[in-house]
């Protein structure tokens, strides 16, 4: 009985640990940096966001000084349900933290409208996003992202990304954490790509089990319960796609576990997340899984793709096998009329008028150029 008890609360005394060195980190004299909180509205990042929120109400009004964002990358082509959840504890987060005078900036950010994946797919012909060219996560995620987090570190000179992220969560994410620089009292390291900006990780050493206690556990401090995050997960079978802020993260984006991504990632072999979600009874997604299924099978068509790249130039790869270029206009056409078939069975928008009229003056572009 003694041993069962102290497994019990266990995740209480490590919970109570990372609030207290969260505290002594956030009041930090050496400097004050603002903190950017990765948030994805995942398990681990909402983990921190509870965190920070239990430490800052804690602390006295004036001692309160330290700026916090909490920032969401919004790709424009979020699971559905997934970037639902993360809209709505968002607005959460930022009425409370009003309400209770907290410092915290809640912000979301977004690609350059001429860098969306459907002008980067249908407009300019991008194949669709596979292991070996991802270019979906440099434009969707990590420049988005990083643009935010240099304004922070311009002004005010260096800025510190609180991130979710953990040792248990595999091999190479330990690995990764292990090997950074450690400064300002082994707590901050060096981020690789952005300079200025260091990393902050106060729940790296927490292991899966041992989050899900704590957030089944505790209310959300902003309000309720985290219980439709864990239905969520129950739905989908499956983990979120993280903030990625470098091109040493891009491994955890598009992986081929079950993850909370993109509903166009034809990265993976099967969405199994939405998957998980038709499964549980949301049927209503069936539509998008054949259309991201189709968009991954036609990717090697070569009756689709130009003999040329976009730079005007014939690519081989080292075996001497030909590289082809970009979609063909016709078949870009015939991407944007299937995605609006399948918008106006799926009954929401899934591509804007903006992006629309940027896809079509690319066309335009490329017919007068001459589509080779």
């Amino acid at each position: 009985m003694k041993g069962l008890l102290a497994k019990m609360y266990d995740h209480v005394y490590l919970w109570d640990d990372i609030i207290c060195e969260m505290h002594d980190e956030y009041l930090n004299k050496e400097h004050n940096y603002p903190w950017v909180i990765g948030f994805s509205g995942g398990k681990d990042s909402t983990l921190v966001v509870h965190a920070v929120f239990n430490m800052l109400m804690c602390l006295r009004p004036s001692f309160r000084k330290r700026q916090v964002h909490v920032l969401y990358n919004d790709t424009l082509v979020e699971s559905p349900l997934i970037i639902e959840h993360l809209k709505k504890v968002s607005a959460l987060i930022s009425d409370a933290s009003s309400k209770l005078g907290l410092p915290i900036t809640v912000a979301r950010t977004t690609p350059y409208p001429d860098q969306t994946f459907w002008v980067l797919l249908i407009g300019k012909g991008y194949p669709s996003p596979n292991m070996k060219m991802r270019w979906c996560t440099d434009r969707l995620k990590i420049k988005p992202t990083s643009r935010y987090v240099k304004a922070q570190v311009l002004e005010n000179n260096a800025a510190i990304i609180v991130l979710g992220v953990r040792k248990d969560e595999s091999q190479s994410r330990r690995k990764s954490i292990e090997k950074r620089t450690e400064i300002y009292g082994s707590r901050l390291v060096h981020h690789s790509d952005l300079p200025g900006a260091y990393i902050y990780r106060p729940i790296m050493n927490m292991s899966t089990d041992e989050v899900w206690e704590v957030l089944g556990t505790y209310d959300a401090p902003w309000g309720g319960t985290h219980r439709d995050l864990i239905q969520l997960y129950r739905d989908s079978q499956g983990g979120e796609c993280p903030i990625v802020l470098s091109k040493a993260d891009v491994p955890s984006c598009g992986t081929t576990s079950s993850r909370f991504g993109c509903w166009t990632c034809t990265v993976v072999d099967k969405d199994k997340s939405l998957q998980g979600f038709v499964g549980s009874g949301k049927s209503q997604y069936s539509i998008l899984i054949d259309f991201r299924d189709w968009l991954k099978e036609i990717r090697n068509d070569m009756s689709l793709r130009q003999g040329l790249r976009r730079n005007g130039k014939m690519s081989f790869s080292s075996s001497g096998k030909h590289i082809p270029g970009p979609f063909t206009v016709r078949a870009r056409k015939m991407i944007l009329e299937r995605l609006l078939e399948t918008q106006d069975i799926y009954g929401d928008s899934l591509v804007t008028m903006e992006e629309i009229d940027i896809i079509k003056r690319c066309w335009l572009q490329d017919l007068t150029l001459g589509e080779q």
